[in-house]
Formats: C-alpha cells, structure tokens, sequence
C-alpha cells in the first residue's frame, strides 16, 4: 500500500490526556518517524509535532483519535510525496 509523509501539530491543554495521548502514538509507533513535544509553561500547555509515513487512511486514523481526547487539538499537514 502507498504511503505518505505528513506531519500531525498536537496542542495538549489539559495535562490529564498525556497518559492516553501517549498510548494512542505508542500503537502507531510502527509509522512515527519522528516527535518533538516542547512544553511551554507560560500558557500551561504542550506543543508537540509528530512526522509520520503511513497510509493517508492510518494518517487520518490516528489524527481523529487523538483529537477526540478531550483538551487535544490536532492539525495535519500532508506533503505531495
């Protein structure tokens, strides 16, 4: 199956949804190229980026159930690759 490049922006507001946020990336760890997660206390809030090479519909998979956690915000960016 074809795959692409994307990259999922995560922003965390509610410090009690890292717990399942970190399952859900564990179970498509297989695809994770990357993360980069920078807290930033000012706003009491995490940033984190995930790079990805999957089937867009893993992709689109795994963006919808992490935005379904509550005070989880996603966006994903794909390239054309």
């Amino acid at each position: 199956m074809e795959t692409r490049v994307a990259l999922i922006g995560i922003i965390v507001e509610n410090q009690d949804s890292t717990e399942k946020l970190n399952a859900i990336l564990h179970d498509f760890g297989e695809y994770i190229i990357g993360r980069m997660g920078i807290p930033y206390e000012k706003k009491n809030i995490n940033v984190i980026s995930v790079a990805i090479d999957a089937p867009q519909d893993v992709i689109s998979a795994l963006s919808g159930k992490l935005g379904a956690i509550d005070g989880v915000s996603t966006k994903t960016a794909f390239s054309n690759v």
